[in-house]
């Protein structure tokens, strides 16, 4: 993999990080960052649920079929044969 970052925060990085443990320091770094935004995303949806515009919103969906009419259901197989002209 290849990263970019800003040169500050690179040299700080080169800094306080020794050679041999950068490669630990962002797994860590990312694994963490990773599971703070999942938890965020877990919040958002935990308040959504309890939302009651929400709640009705999903209520109407849940009223919607899920058999939807097919409007070319109904049509025949095969166009019709159209009569011939003869002049």
């Amino acid at each position: 993999m290849t990263f970019s970052v800003p040169d500050e925060l690179a040299k700080k990085f080169v800094k306080r990080v020794p050679a041999r443990e950068r490669s630990k320091f962002l797994a860590m770094a990312l694994d963490r960052s990773l599971k703070q935004e999942d938890n965020a995303l877990v919040r958002a949806c935990l308040a959504a649920n309890e939302n009651p515009d929400i709640l009705a919103i999903e209520k109407e969906w849940d009223a919607i079929s899920d058999r939807i009419a097919e409007p070319w259901a109904a049509a025949p197989k095969k166009r019709p044969k159209r009569a011939s002209k003869t002049r």
